[in-house]
């Protein structure tokens, strides 16, 4: 069950409406950085949690947190949307040369099928899509994907920053960008709980790694033609991060063969010239 509150998380104030911004602001909602994105990816994990009920309870919260981020975005494209003249868009672009840069006009959806409002795409208009959703059913491969998600969100939010003036939208993305550095580390705090890279990985830890191809589990494959430089660094010497083997740079060769098909089928109506020389 889920209950609300008429009352924003955070006070959401525009002092300059501006449509462009309005736009941009579209990729923190239904961007694949954006907060659509993480509050159906907890909510998700958490409806199908298992095990340890306080994880459960703790992905539920937060993404019932992202659910309020969501209304408060909505709500600052809806207060960029009304009012602004002309003059003051122009001003706000020739003021900042980013916004100037990254700002061609809002997204006329947003008056045509929104009437003045959010949408629940991106900043090209694109609709949320949901195959960015990770929840896997393992605790730890969930966390990676969740530091990662809070990782690209932050990012955005620190972009979106750069591309305002406006002293409430400037207000309303400090909290956003302080919310991200806390999940951030909520996530990883999961993973060190869990027994951090030594206890989670490899992830799913529950397979039995005697069943892997041991001989390649450490191996770092170098693919780079003579002349190029070979990476190495912490991933191609020394103890693996999950304590169970040693890295090693690996100049990769070829383990197997050429691979060789059947012959086309009749069936599939290939060219006559691909079945007449298909051994060839």
């Amino acid at each position: 069950m889920f209950y609300y509150d008429n009352k924003l998380q955070y006070e959401v104030r525009v002092d300059t409406p501006d449509p462009r911004f309005a736009r941009l602001l579209q990729q923190a909602i239904g961007g694949v950085e954006g907060e659509i994105r993480v509050c159906l990816q907890y909510l998700f994990q958490a409806f199908g949690a298992r095990g340890p009920a306080k994880y459960r309870n703790m992905l539920m919260s937060t993404g019932t947190e992202e659910i309020g981020h969501i209304e408060m975005l909505a709500t600052a494209v809806a207060l960029n949307l009304e009012g602004a003249s002309g003059a003051d868009k122009d001003a706000a672009a020739t003021a900042n040369p980013v916004v100037a840069a990254l700002m061609g006009g809002m997204d006329p959806r947003q008056y045509l099928s929104a009437g003045m409002a959010a949408l629940a795409g991106d900043a090209n208009g694109v609709p949320f899509n949901g195959s960015h959703v990770y929840a896997s059913g393992n605790l730890a491969a969930d966390m990676y994907a969740n530091v990662t998600a809070e990782a690209t969100g932050r990012a955005l939010a620190c972009r979106l920053f750069e591309c305002t003036d406006d002293p409430g939208m400037k207000d309303m993305l400090r909290f956003l960008i302080a919310r991200d550095t806390m999940h951030q580390q909520q996530w990883l705090a999961v993973i060190e709980e869990l027994g951090g890279h030594k206890g989670t990985l490899p992830i799913p830890n529950s397979f039995p790694v005697e069943e892997e191809l041991r001989k390649v589990s450490y191996d770092y494959f170098f693919t780079g033609v003579a002349g190029v430089d070979v990476p190495s660094g912490r991933w191609t010497s020394g103890e693996s991060l999950d304590g169970l083997g040693q890295f090693r740079l690996n100049a990769v060769q070829p383990m197997g063969e050429e691979p060789k098909l059947a012959p086309p089928m009749p069936q599939a109506y290939a060219e006559k010239q691909q079945m007449e020389g298909a051994d060839d």
